[in-house]
């Protein structure tokens, strides 16, 4: 492990630093969502092929989590920090200027490849310099995520009505450029470990897990076509697949000496409970509440502009109680927090699903039970970042990566899941409304896991 920064002023120009980094990331996890139609008609094509955009930055983005996370461990948090800035910032600039429908895919995957490499080696970092302060400034990733996802659809917006769509990709460019040059001046260097000689790439595992993820995406997207019905053997050949090559992914990663990720980050004891908890507890909930405005235009007649803005509340409640939990979060521990904002979550939740009270209106309703749930949300998330990096410091990249990629799955299953349930309904209000009270049962169900969720109060 690398000298710690002494100084509170070193440490708060680091973390601005990777505080942008981070929001850049979030904030282009939303904001090409908004450009969609735009880019059809630019490039002439389908809304398919334009929706493949955010496919492939999704495949892109989870695959390469653990693969970021293990370079990061090989060759420093530092190197693969700004290899990941630079990677972003030119994948960026090509996206921007792409004239092919499938350049622009194509580059959207590069593009995820640089973003996914941002929380692995920004929680390196901190925990590799931050000395006994590095379990608040991680808590404190919790807060920097909902601002984007709260300001990506007002930029992309923003964009495609006043300019081009280009712009929501070439506003990168600057931001991505300052990024790599202030990573270059202020991010200390660090050094592999020189505990063990270094071994090649797991490539064969790579090439597993990716097949595993690529097969599970094409078959979620096959589960929420219309025509499934006739396509059956797809779905189940692609499901089929998908679970092949992630059994032999397991397989192959308890027999290699040189493991892509050691068997037991995954499901070894402490960690498996919470990757489970990270999957069911936030997972779920983010994949639940990006269908909150499908859901209050199908439900309540809505306007398009007003439910896109139900989710501020729900971002400003997460990143208020976030930082007030990271500042109780030595005293409280970890399970306590869970706890209590479990407790919340599932109110929220409940109002989800239930009418509005007489008198109130339904914007009201969604916008005060969305601001619960990400009031719950927030509270929880300083507890599991830390629950799992305290298990193994060292291994801190490869952790971030895997709380990361457990909450991809659980929000992609959820929306893959519901997707396809809503596809062959007609009523997707009331649909949507069993699905949030469901959602609130399986929560109160999961909460008989934290108790195994390891405990811990002060520094680590």
């Amino acid at each position: 492990m690398t000298d710690t920064v002494s100084t509170p002023a070193r440490r708060n120009a680091i973390f601005a630093v990777i505080a942008m980094a981070l929001l850049m990331m979030s904030i282009d996890s939303t904001i090409v969502a908004t450009a969609l139609h735009a880019i059809q008609q630019g490039l002439n094509t389908s809304i398919n092929l334009a929706g493949w955009t955010i496919t492939a930055y999704s495949f892109g983005f989870v695959l390469m989590l653990p693969v970021s996370g293990k370079l990061a461990e090989r060759y420093g948090r530092r190197r693969v920090f700004i290899a990941s800035s630079l990677a972003f910032t030119l994948a960026s600039l090509g996206c921007g200027m792409a004239d092919n429908i499938y350049v622009l895919i194509a580059l959207r995957a590069l593009q995820a490849a640089g973003g996914a490499g941002f929380t692995p080696t920004a929680t390196g970092i901190i925990v590799d310099h931050f000395g006994p302060t590095r379990d608040r400034y991680v808590s404190l990733f919790g807060s920097i995520f909902p601002v984007g996802a709260m300001i990506g659809p007002i930029f992309g917006g923003y964009f495609v009505t006043y300019s081009s769509w280009r712009d929501v990709f070439f506003v990168n460019v600057p931001i991505g450029l300052l990024i790599f040059l202030l990573a270059w001046r202020f991010i200390p260097h660090d050094h592999p470990s020189r505990d063990f000689p270094v071994k090649k790439m797991d490539t064969k595992g790579i090439a597993l897990l990716g097949s595993a993820l690529f097969a599970g995406m094409l078959a979620a997207t096959a589960l929420g076509e219309k025509a499934l019905t006739s396509n059956v053997m797809i779905f189940i050949a692609l499901l089929l697949l998908a679970i092949m090559a992630f059994v032999f992914f397991l397989r192959h990663i308890r027999r290699s000496e040189a493991p892509f990720i050691h068997p037991r980050f995954i499901y070894g004891p402490d960690f498996g409970v919470v990757n489970l908890v990270n999957m069911i507890f936030s997972g779920f909930i983010i994949g639940a509440m990006a269908l909150v405005p499908l859901y209050a235009i199908n439900r309540y007649d809505i306007s398009a502009v007003g439910s896109g803005t139900l989710l501020t509340a729900q971002g400003a409640a997460a990143m208020v109680c976030s930082l007030t939990a990271v500042m109780l979060l030595r005293r409280t521990g970890y399970r306590l927090p869970l706890y209590v904002g479990s407790a919340v979550t599932i109110a929220g939740l409940v109002l989800l699903a239930v009418p509005p009270l007489a008198g109130i209106s339904p914007y009201a309703w969604l916008a005060f039970a969305a601001f619960l749930v990400g009031a719950g949300n927030g509270t929880i998330n300083p507890s599991m970042r830390n629950a799992g990096l305290q298990l193994a410091p060292e291994s801190s990249s490869m952790l971030a990566a895997l709380r990361t990629l457990s909450l991809q799955i659980g929000a992609i299953a959820t929306i893959s899941i519901v997707a396809a349930i809503l596809a062959h309904q007609s009523n997707m209000g009331a649909i949507l409304a069993w699905v949030y009270a469901i959602l609130a049962a399986i929560r109160l169900l999961a909460l008989l896991l934290v108790r195994y969720v390891p405990e811990q109060r002060g520094a680590w």
